[in-house]
């Protein structure tokens, strides 16, 4: 009766981890293919335009290059799945076997994982009953700790213009107190994946902005208002994006009495650069930090790699712009957030990100490894922190992309009709901190160090990829801590940077 038991209760562990497996990549086969519909969408509106326009040879000559794009893509995406299953496959029958065996041959001392087979079964269904449920619960219950929390009134709004707010953060110890004389920094987020990201567990210590705060630093950062309900957001160019900058700035500076600290994050590095080259800023930025941020994207290998099989005719935004119910048109933030797992479709295609987050919940040593909060506010803000960007500051980035600097400095965009060259920067004697990370592939070292073929630049190197600075560096008891130096070079990272700043400017 106990075998018959057993097997029962055996069988019912596979059916539970069957269910929650065909459950659980389902939902990851419908985040991959909502963004792909909407780009066919937009494919076929844009086609429909094109097609009267351009000569029917041209269209087969690209539809033919398309078509060994998506074979390229498509292959890559075949044989990362096949190898993912295969170890996947492998690691778990291994345990299985060692299961098997145990039970029939009544092995003890084995050092095995599993008295028998019905541990095993019962050990996968808790491994997918974590990936189904526990881990959207854990994503979903992080949403209270994470980000800046405006709504909270937890920071002061300090000004506001038709696009954007100006928040003060403040420090999470109300005994901190902010100097009020101090050198003030401005932080500018990237638009399309948002502020949140660089306030990420500011009460596990995990916060880029409360890096500063917690320090007396006084911090400010540049708030974008929705623009799926704010028409001037929707309308923004890049003289605008300036213009509100120096707005706040001028405000910052009559607070605290001293010229500001511009912060550029990812692409808000990249706009904070346009506006100092523009000479928008004069007078009110006197230090540059840009962390992560792409200075010439042609430099960009993957992106190279990627992009260099499809056909110019398809390199071009109209074939990811959407039409809001007002009429305006912005760039679709889903469908860039859908490229970029394209260009790392080895790692993001459904079957192999099933597989690695399924294997992340593993038992070890008969415990089923728990959903840390990390992980959980990683996912909250991929899935929940992306927005659509304005089409002006989108033809930027795209310009910046698919045209290089030139030899003597030029960026590919003008602001106020003025050519933009690094150059201007060392000739107003502006200090400029480049951060990057070593192992960034969204922007590699050599996108984000452009600069330095023009002008000289202290840089600071950090570990790991693109947000870990904004993640695991901005906790101060990290090893690369922004507040320190860090590293065989001793780099300074952005806070130190400032900080010396400040002393500099209050000696006597």
């Amino acid at each position: 009766m106990k075998k018959y038991l057993s097997m029962i209760e055996m069988m019912y562990h596979q059916a539970n981890s069957a269910g929650n497996c065909v459950n659980g990549f389902c939902r990851y086969m419908n985040e991959f293919m909502t963004p792909y519909l909407l780009a066919a969408s937009y494919f076929s509106n844009a086609e429909m335009n094109k097609m009267a326009t351009t000569h029917p040879l041209e269209g087969l000559i690209s539809y033919a290059g398309l078509m060994n794009f998506n074979h390229d893509v498509g292959s890559r995406a075949i044989i990362s799945s096949m190898k993912a299953m295969s170890d996947f496959g492998n690691m778990e029958m291994k345990k299985a076997l060692d299961a098997l065996f145990d039970n029939v041959f009544k092995r003890t001392g084995n050092g095995g994982k599993y008295d028998d087979i019905v541990a095993f079964s019962e050990s996968q269904a808790v491994m997918t009953e974590m990936l189904t449920h526990g881990y959207p619960q854990a994503i979903q219950d992080i949403e209270s700790e994470f980000g800046f929390g405006f709504e909270r009134g937890e920071n002061v709004k300090a000004a506001e213009t038709d696009r954007f707010i100006l928040y003060q953060i403040l420090p999470i110890d109300p005994q901190t107190e902010v100097r009020a004389d101090g050198k003030p920094i401005l932080i500018l987020p990237p638009y399309v994946l948002g502020a949140n990201i660089l306030g990420f567990l500011p009460r596990e210590n995990r916060s880029y902005a409360h890096c500063f705060a917690n320090l007396g630093i006084p911090t400010y950062i540049r708030i974008m208002k929705d623009i799926a309900v704010t028409p001037a957001v929707q309308l923004v160019t890049g003289e605008e994006d300036a213009r509100d900058t120096r707005v706040f700035c001028e405000k910052i500076m009559a607070t605290h009495g001293k010229p500001v600290t511009l912060n550029g994050y990812c692409q808000g590095g990249y706009m904070a650069v346009c506006s100092l080259l523009s000479g928008e800023l004069d007078g009110v930025v006197d230090a540059l930090i840009t962390c992560v941020s792409p200075m010439d994207g042609t430099r960009s290998r993957g992106f190279k790699e990627f992009f260099g099989m499809l056909p110019d005719r398809f390199n071009e935004l109209m074939y990811g712009t959407k039409t809001l119910p007002n009429g305006n048109k912005v760039a679709d933030g889903t469908l860039m957030g859908w490229v970029y797992k394209l260009k790392s479709i080895e790692a993001e295609f459904p079957l192999v990100a099933f597989l690695r987050d399924l294997t992340m919940f593993s038992p070890r040593n008969g415990k089923t490894p728990k959903v840390s909060k990390t992980a959980a506010a990683i996912n909250y803000w991929l899935k929940n922190e992306r927005s659509d960007l304005p089409l002006s500051i989108t033809r930027m980035s795209f310009a910046s992309y698919n045209t290089p600097v030139t030899e003597d400095g030029t960026l590919p965009v003008k602001l106020f009709g003025r050519p933009l060259n690094f150059k201007r920067i060392q000739e107003k004697g502006i200090p400029w901190l480049i951060c990057y990370g070593e192992k960034d592939d969204l922007v590699e070292k050599e996108t984000a160090l452009a600069p330095l073929d023009f002008i000289q630049a202290e840089v600071a190197p950090f570990p790991k990829g693109h947000v870990a600075i904004a993640t695991s560096w901005s906790n101060p008891i990290s090893e690369c801590a922004l507040h320190a130096c860090f590293g065989n070079e001793n780099h300074r990272g952005p806070v130190r940077f400032q900080l010396d700043l400040d002393k500099i400017i209050s000696e006597p």
